[in-house]
């Protein structure tokens, strides 16, 4: 079978890098790289640190708004995907990358595989919401992470063939996690001691575009009472500085603000943390998975379940809800979610099964 993988983002280089090696071992692999993360901190290092084969084809398609990125991401990849003629088109989570690999094959009549197909947060204003509903229903084999998303397509009665085959990258995290957890060097390059500090993330076009709710955010930060590591997407970096709030977060000695990190620092410093506050979807998954408290600059969260089982609390900007969720301990059991570790071996089993 001639596999035509789409990816763009951080969360994609994880994923693939879990599945291409048994995908490769099977199938042919052809990899196509939109360029949606395009500086090297947020995309070479992770194929360079994680194994991921390097892209056939990169192309170079970053910036811009969500709507105008899409429609160059299709443009692009119609001529790839009609000359390769793959037998599949497999995509990834929920950025502009997985919509327009899904819309892209879907148009021109080849299937499509969307691995972590049915999240959804029920909230239509976060452009990734949009993406994952319009990519399932494009789709025609949906790879879902937990039985709740098997739920969620049963509810809206998508077309595609639903099978349940585990989180991949919970595959990544499980090999990963208890190696990350002894490199107590990256901890010490960024001043930091176990269990002393938080680490933060923010990168939503919801927190960060609206000038308003990045200022919250801001004091947000501002009022935790611990040190906190803080890594700076590029997005909100720009959007921090254009507003004149990053001297704010500079001129403060409890923070410690880095360029993105690599997989292993981000995971070395994720699970030695007191706690994790972000907006990330995927680093509340791997918060839960290090057993790290997690607390979410969200309303809402795909991953209920790590709400439902108390790692994880919802807080929107709220400070006082924030800081209430950073003193409360989680419960003592953690069970088992997404995963034992063979997500990727059963992503390729319902390929070779379910594509013809």
């Amino acid at each position: 079978m001639n596999v035509l993988t789409v990816v763009g983002n951080r969360p994609q280089f994880i994923k693939a890098a879990a599945v291409s090696g048994p995908l490769r071992r099977a199938h042919d692999e052809l990899l196509i790289h939109t360029g949606q993360h395009y500086d090297e901190e947020l995309s070479d290092v992770f194929f360079d640190e994680l194994g991921l084969p390097s892209p056939d084809r990169e192309l170079g398609i970053s910036r811009g708004s969500n709507t105008s990125q899409t429609a160059r991401m299709l443009d692009a990849l119609e001529p790839v995907i009609s000359e390769a003629a793959p037998d599949v088109v497999l995509v990834y989570g929920d950025t502009n990358s997985t919509l327009a690999g899904a819309l892209a094959g879907a148009q021109v009549g080849v299937p499509v595989a969307h691995v972590e197909a049915g999240m959804r947060s029920f909230d239509r204003s976060m452009p990734e919401e949009l993406n994952r509903v319009l990519a399932d229903h494009a789709s025609s084999l949906l790879l879902c992470s937990s039985e709740v998303a098997v739920a969620n397509l049963g509810r809206e009665g998508a077309a595609g063939v639903v099978v349940l085959v585990g989180d991949v990258m919970v595959d990544v995290a499980l090999a990963v996690q208890p190696r990350a957890r002894e490199r107590l060097d990256l901890l010490r390059a960024r001043g930091v001691e176990p269990g002393s500090y938080v680490l933060a993330t923010a990168h939503r076009a919801g927190n960060v575009d609206d000038p308003g709710r990045l200022e919250r955010l801001v004091e947000l930060l501002l009022s935790l009472p611990a040190q906190v590591v803080l890594p700076l997407h590029p997005r909100t970096h720009g959007r921090l500085r254009a507003a004149g709030l990053l001297e704010r977060l500079q001129r403060s000695d409890r923070l410690r603000i880095t360029p993105p990190l690599s997989y292993v620092e981000l995971a070395a410093l994720l699970c030695n943390a007191r706690a994790v506050l972000t907006d990330s979807g995927g680093l509340q998954k791997e918060a839960y998975l290090a057993g790290v408290k997690c607390i979410t600059l969200r309303p809402s969260t795909e991953w209920v379940e790590t709400v439902e089982n108390g790692w994880n609390t919802l807080v929107d900007l709220d400070i006082g809800a924030a800081l209430e969720a950073l003193e409360r301990e989680p419960p003592p059991e953690r069970p088992p979610l997404y995963g034992d570790g063979h997500a990727a071996e059963r992503v390729v089993d319902a390929l070779t099964l379910h594509v013809r």
